[in-house]
């Protein structure tokens, strides 16, 4: 199989064909990546399918690191070449379709998981920290202004539904180990008095002591960045030993969270994205 580098033609096929995925996944639609693969093979220059695996794999991570949704089963690379960068941004400025299909995924009201939500294979491994690398791009194009990740977490009604499922799943947790009481005292922090306190819900540790959580909820997967405010930096700095951070991901299809525990600094990656300016 082919070690050398990738061509611009072979570059601007694989995008495209990542893209045809992307779009059918955000519509809600199944197809098959090994059909893809197999289908695009004898175009390439003696690829391995594992290469355009990993090709894919490095797509999803330049579409993260440019604020846009990517395919779920394509876990993200970094280490990719700027001339895939490149053909990705350029796919996103000449395709109007599947950036009209991303702001129909991002603004479509989310589904409420069912009541009787299992909880017992709900809390998986939270993914490795991995620096992220975000390559400067020297040629001149119009950046992308809308950060579809951060515009979709934003939306009011998922966090409400991913804040609403933690609150259940403190409750049933507590229970299930013979606290009670303690479930007695969960509080949803952010819906009775506001998003400013610097976490969503108010629970008990096993002994008693508060415990602040912050719940961030996607439909996206696990790898999927966190959007947090000053305000919630500072209070998890604060209160590290109590502070936790529950990621809800792959919300609506096959719900799962993952939990990390210490301020938002030191258990993710955190990049400044704004600032404010003083006179």
């Amino acid at each position: 199989m082919s070690t050398a580098p990738w061509s611009n033609i072979e570059v601007e096929l694989i995008v495209a064909d990542y893209f045809k995925m992307l779009y059918t996944e955000l519509k809600g639609e199944s197809y098959s990546k090994a059909e893809h693969r197999r289908a695009i093979l004898p175009l390439l220059a003696n690829r391995s399918e594992g290469s355009i695996e990993f090709k894919h794999q490095n797509i999803s991570a330049v579409l993260i690191n440019q604020g846009q949704p990517y395919i779920i089963g394509y876990l993200p690379r970094f280490n990719y070449q700027k001339i895939l960068e490149e053909k990705v941004i350029e796919y996103l400025f000449q395709d109007h379709k599947i950036e009209a299909q991303i702001i129909q995924f991002v603004e479509k009201e989310p589904i409420q998981n069912s009541p009787n939500f299992k909880f017992d294979k709900f809390i998986v491994e939270p993914p490795k920290t991995e620096l992220v690398s975000e390559p400067f791009l020297s040629y001149n194009r119009k950046p992308i202004k809308i950060n579809y990740l951060e515009k979709e977490q934003n939306n009011l009604n998922l966090g409400k539904f991913g804040e609403e499922l933690v609150l259940k799943y403190e409750k049933w947790n507590l229970i299930k180990v013979g606290k009670e009481k303690l479930a007695d005292q969960v509080r949803w922090i952010s819906n009775d008095e506001g998003d400013g306190a610097g976490f969503d819900i108010l629970s008990r540790n096993l002994n008693g002591t508060d415990k602040y959580i912050e719940v961030k909820t996607t439909r996206l997967g696990r790898d999927t960045p966190i959007f947090f405010s000053n305000n919630e930096l500072q209070y998890s700095i604060s209160n590290s030993v109590n502070f936790h951070l529950y990621r809800i991901f792959n919300f609506e299809k096959d719900t799962k969270m993952f939990l990390k525990n210490g301020a938002l600094n030191k258990i993710c990656t955190s990049v400044p994205i704004a600032y404010k300016g003083f006179f």
